[in-house]
Parts: C-alpha cells; structure tokens; sequence
C-alpha cells in the first residue's frame, strides 16, 4: 500500500458541493461500496450537502494529488454519538486518504464531545473494516438482510463503533456489574 504524501483533509465549502457530488454518484455507480445506487441525482446531493455545511455538520473533503479524492460526512444521532459515513475515490484507494479522513472525523468528534463515533459498513467492504479495526473501532452487531437494493438484494451492514470515553459508565452497567 503506497501512501499519498499529498493528502490534505479540509473543512468541506459550499464551493466542493458539486465536485462531492460528482464523487457520489461515481462510487454509486460501482455498486458496491456506499448505500447509494445510480442513478444518484447529483444537484440535490450538492443540495443536501451545502445544507449539511450550513448547519455545521462535520463534513470533509481530501484532496489528494490535486484532486478531490474522498469524502467524510458526520453527524450527532444521539446525544454524544457521532456517526458518519464516507467515500474515496477508485483512483486513490489504498493510498492513505481513508485513514485520513477517518483521523478528522474522529478529531471532530471528540471537538464536539462526543463519548462514541459509529458507522455502518457492507461485510463485504474488508478493507474499510480493516482500517475501521486499525484504529480502535469494534463490532457491536448486524443488520441482517437489513437494506433492500434496487435489484431486491436484501444487504447485511455491520455495525462498528469507537468509544472515545471508557471512563463514564451508565448506572445500569455499573450496577449490573455490582451483582
């Protein structure tokens, strides 16, 4: 795996929104790594994702070798839970820019204060599970049969998560622990 030393992860501006797009509807297009499938209608995804920035949704671009090469988009779904969701480019896979943009994802998280980042991720993608595992993340569960695609493939989605505070534990845990 040869790295990018040319990897730059930024804040994501309304001015990346078509370009993130563009990016969407061609990883889609591959069917197989993002729940998206083609046919991704990219002026309400730069819609969406001008929203996003708007509200300061923790959302990032990479820019490697000049390009844009992937993207990260977070959000809180609990109190204190960061889930995110994020794509590279097939040109530049493997090349350090995932691992990258999972490093800001993570450091937004815990910017906000968040106790926990999660993401779901297909079985089948074993390298984002490789580099998910890499950095501290761990199963919590499945999703069986849990996404129906277009074609009527029921998909499974493995659920992953990273504790960013091992500290605070909730009166149930402690208290079943005291048993």
């Amino acid at each position: 795996m040869s790295t990018s030393r040319q990897v730059v992860v930024r804040p994501a501006t309304p001015a990346d929104a078509e370009a993130m797009a563009a990016l969407r509807a061609a990883v889609a297009a591959e069917g197989r790594w993002i729940g998206a499938e083609s046919p991704v209608d990219e002026a309400a995804a730069a819609v969406a994702i001008r929203t996003a920035i708007a509200e300061g949704k923790g959302v990032f671009v990479a820019d490697g070798d000049g390009v844009l090469a992937g993207t990260a988009h977070t959000y809180i779904s609990t109190a204190g839970v960061t889930t995110f969701g994020m794509m590279v480019a097939a040109g530049h896979r493997g090349r350090g820019i995932g691992a990258a943009l999972l490093d800001r994802v993570v450091a937004w998280a815990r910017e906000q204060g968040a106790h926990k980042v999660t993401l779901q991720v297909w079985p089948h993608n074993e390298p984002a599970i490789a580099l998910y595992r890499r950095t501290g993340f761990e199963v919590e569960g499945r999703l069986r049969r849990h996404y129906r695609r277009r074609d009527g493939e029921l998909w499974d989605a493995v659920l992953m998560a990273l504790h960013l505070d091992e500290e605070t534990h909730t009166s149930f845990t402690t208290a079943r622990s005291s048993c």
